[in-house]
């Protein structure tokens, strides 16, 4: 059911937060969001209620809610996954590529997510997402961008060759449309500022392996520098963003601490799901296992 919803969805997603010039269908435009609202919703609760529990157990004091933060960097769902030691010594060419088709289409858009999360928030966690957008945003430098760094690796990988045989996942669509649903809804706003900061907190340890990986393979260093650079930057993004986003936030208004939790665990669940798919469509359930 979850899967079918998802690519239900991921369908309807497609071209969302483009602009658009045909005035004249603004009335079937607004039937076709309110559809695809209603599923969104639908998703979204789903995906929660797989893990409304954990999230409950997150401390509501400030101090020591960032600590059970900070701490699902070892404990979070999918972390320190057999995939990407698996990715940094042993994937050939193909395997890469085909890992990374899977990951570029699960992207949505780090930039555009943090600046739909940060409309109307208090001043200091605003000028933190600011701080993280202008860094996204290459600080006003078009080679500095991070969406159009991964777009020169799927270029240098040809990806594109690969989107009409080979398929996406479903778990790699349901990754895209959770972490759009909770940044385009200001009801899941607090989920989405603790997906983001998730992402921050856990992307090194991944991003090294990857571009580990794709160096093993000879690619070239402009072509994985979102990867060489996510390997560092996420860390000093992580610490500004727990001590000033999610610190005062909880520190203000301790019930935000679940829905942050929430946001947390569900970024994290979907990246589990990714990766347990990748490692079987890769086959590397064994052999993963000893490369850890």
């Amino acid at each position: 059911m979850l899967e079918a919803l998802h690519v239900q969805l991921a369908e309807a997603n497609h071209g969302r937060l483009s602009p658009i010039l045909d005035e004249a269908s603004w009335r079937t435009e607004i039937d076709r969001d309110y559809a695809r609202r209603i599923l969104e919703g639908n998703v979204l609760e789903l995906e929660r209620a797989r893990i409304v529990e954990r999230a409950a157990t997150a401390p509501t004091d400030a101090d020591a809610f960032v600590a059970w933060y900070e701490g699902l960097k070892e404990t979070g769902p999918g972390q320190n996954d057999p995939l990407f030691p698996w990715l940094a010594e042993h994937a050939d060419a193909d395997e890469m590529r085909w890992f990374m088709h899977q990951e570029v289409a699960g992207e949505a858009g780090f930039d555009d997510l943090v600046a739909l999360t940060q409309l109307r928030l208090d001043a200091r966690p605003k000028l933190e997402l600011a701080r993280n957008f202008w860094d996204e945003m290459g600080r006003g430098t078009e080679g500095g961008m991070h969406g159009p760094m991964l777009a020169r690796l799927a270029e240098t990988l040809e990806l594109s060759k690969l989107a009409e045989n080979m398929p996406i996942v479903w778990e790699s669509l349901a990754l895209g449309n959770i972490m759009l649903g909770l940044a385009t809804n200001r009801r899941y706003a607090y989920q989405s500022l603790g997906a983001l900061g998730v992402i921050e907190l856990t992307a090194p340890w991944r991003a090294q392996h990857v571009d580990a990986g794709l160096k093993r393979l000879g690619i070239a260093p402009h072509a994985r520098h979102y990867f060489a650079l996510h390997a560092t930057l996420d860390v000093k993004h992580s610490i500004a963003w727990n001590a000033e986003v999610l610190h005062p936030i909880v520190a203000s208004e301790p019930r935000a601490a679940r829905a942050i939790a929430e946001g947390a665990l569900l970024r994290l669940d979907a990246g589990r799901r990714c990766f347990e798919r990748y490692r079987k469509e890769l086959g590397t359930q064994s052999s993963a296992a000893s490369a850890a």
